[in-house]
């Protein structure tokens, strides 16, 4: 994932010892891998023989560079960075640093416009050294997810929305699905979120749910009902023979995950149920 310049890291972090001091800046690392700090991005105090945790990519003469500033994203990240211009080559992106990130015209997924935010992986060219972006981010996942496992919570980002449902970058490397029927929380594209896996596919394809699966859900779900309780009164004129349409209204939540809620609750006493709704014990 990482091209290495000799000891250098392109496109990540690197701990380097200052070597020289010139009048532009500071050169760190030995020769022949030395690599140039810009004076601007010099630290207080700095003398030869520190060392400094810095970012290295390559400037416009291909040449590596290192900064202090730090990128949205480093090689093998994704990240939600805003487009500041458009080529016929590519779009240029914001990612925190000078230079800004391109995203070459065949790696993007629909032509980027000025202005407008993508998702993104960071990635890094093998022969040349470059840095560059890619909004196609199905074909830049892992597609092995082994360590894995179903139940499991995860750190989602958002980035595409479908008819079928909402694709998702799961743990910053593989793409998972949220099928609409089970999301009943607006989600947008960018967004960070946690969830959890509920299947994982034989090819290796992830079910995505923004709910605990099995019993912490309806911990969680009847959490959620009693805390909505509290805020009507403690009675909601909604019971299992509500409509769907009703219940997901009131509880951003499906009937059936709803039935099982109210019935744990029912069963630790929490609450009564009765053929015009329910209501907290007291």
């Amino acid at each position: 994932m990482e091209r290495s310049s000799g000891m250098l890291k392109i496109g990540s972090y690197n701990e380097l010892v200052v070597e020289r001091m010139v009048d532009f800046g500071l050169y760190l690392n030995p020769k022949p891998d030395e690599v140039l700090l810009p004076l601007k991005y010099v630290p207080g105090n700095t003398r030869p023989g520190d060392t400094l945790r810095v970012f290295v990519y390559t400037d416009s003469e291909d040449r590596p560079v290192a900064t202090t500033l730090e990128p949205k994203a480093v090689v093998g990240e994704f990240a939600y960075l805003q487009v500041k211009d458009v080529t016929s080559f590519g779009a240029f992106m914001d990612w925190g640093l000078e230079k800004d990130l391109l995203v070459p015209s065949s790696q993007q997924q629909d032509r980027m416009k000025v202005g407008k935010n993508y998702v993104v992986k960071v990635c890094l060219d093998d022969m040349t050294g470059r840095v560059y972006g890619s909004n196609r981010i199905t074909q830049n996942c892992d597609k092995n997810p082994k360590d894995l496992s179903e139940g499991e919570k995860v750190n989602l980002l958002i980035y595409g929305i479908t008819k079928i449902g909402i694709m998702a970058v799961v743990n910053n490397r593989y793409s998972g699905l949220l099928y609409r029927s089970e999301v009943y929380a607006s989600v947008s594209v960018g967004e960070k979120t946690t969830g959890y896996i509920s299947r994982i596919r034989e090819d290796g394809k992830i079910d995505l749910t923004l709910k605990s699966p099995g019993y912490q859900s309806v911990t969680g779900s009847g959490a959620g009902i009693l805390e909505t309780l509290k805020k009507k009164g403690g009675f909601i004129p909604c019971h299992d023979k509500s409509s769907p349409d009703e219940i997901r209204l009131i509880f951003s939540m499906s009937k059936k995950e709803f039935k099982k809620a109210i019935g744990g609750l029912y069963k630790a006493g929490s609450i009564h149920i009765t053929d015009k709704g329910i209501q907290i014990k007291t």
